[in-house]
């Protein structure tokens, strides 16, 4: 069986009166403040909610700048085929001129009415294809509102909660600045050697210091084993010791149940 050893194992035994080592359940309550706000900065709901409108928006962009290129493309093809049947009733008021002007040879009479006839086929198909293109048109400027209007939307969603978010920024910022002159304010009162030793624990568990109650680390929220609770027992009022199993600094009380 083992014997009851010191809880610091190899460390020096460090001393600090009671008042002291009680004030160390003030430095963690301040660092678990702080600690806790940080995480929630961190954590915000708010955070994946704007990175997936921001995700949304981006999407949405790239269906905008499609229905926007698109449009371009219908508005180049209404363009050219505007042109050519200007081209055709230009060409065919020409001839019609040169038809009712008369003294026309019988073999050029015949095709100019000729040509005549297939410039209004051909003005025919033109505006055809141009009725069907400014069909085309008027869904494409649909689908540009329709891909516009939900960008802005997600847009708009995101802008709130970045409001939202700064709001909750400022907030916690806060409470940070307030809580860290109120953090730095205990350490000075700690000796250097205890505040490295909290430190040290901190570093290796997260809790620098803890309440032992009911014979229960309330750091890791184990209770002591038989040969770690004697060594704890015996250890003097003054002297500092720590759980064998997070490292955090035990502070005892009428509520350890020593």
């Amino acid at each position: 069986m083992d014997a009851a050893r010191p809880v610091t194992r190899s460390e020096p035994a460090l001393n600090a009166d009671t008042a002291t080592q009680l004030r160390l359940l003030d430095l963690q309550a301040a660092d678990t403040a702080l600690a806790q706000l940080t995480h929630r900065r961190g954590h915000l709901p708010e955070l994946a909610a704007i990175a997936d409108r921001e995700k949304t928006a981006a999407e949405l962009h790239n269906d905008v700048v499609d229905a926007q290129t698109k449009l371009s493309d219908i508005a180049d093809e209404q363009r050219r085929l505007e042109s050519d049947v200007d081209t055709v009733r230009a060409r065919t008021a020409r001839d019609e001129s040169r038809l009712q002007a008369g003294g026309l040879p019988s073999r050029e009479l015949e095709s100019l009415q000729h040509e005549i006839a297939t410039l209004a086929r051909r003005q025919s198909t033109l505006e055809d294809e141009l009725l069907d293109v400014m069909e085309r048109a008027e869904e494409a400027e649909g689908a540009l509102r329709d891909a516009t209007a939900r960008r802005d939307s997600v847009t708009a969603e995101q802008h709130d909660l970045e409001a939202t978010r700064d709001a909750a920024f400022a907030e916690i910022d806060a409470a940070i600045a307030q809580r860290t002159p109120e953090r730095a304010a205990i350490a000075a009162e700690l000796p250097a050697e205890l505040i490295a030793l909290y430190e040290r624990a901190r570093s290796h568990g997260g809790t620098g210091a803890a309440l032992l109650r009911q014979r229960r680390c309330e750091a890791c929220h184990i209770e002591l084993p038989g040969s770690e609770l004697a060594a704890v027992r015996d250890a003097a009022p003054d002297e500092v010791v720590r759980c064998d199993n997070c490292r955090a600094i035990l502070v005892r009380t009428a509520e350890s149940g020593l």
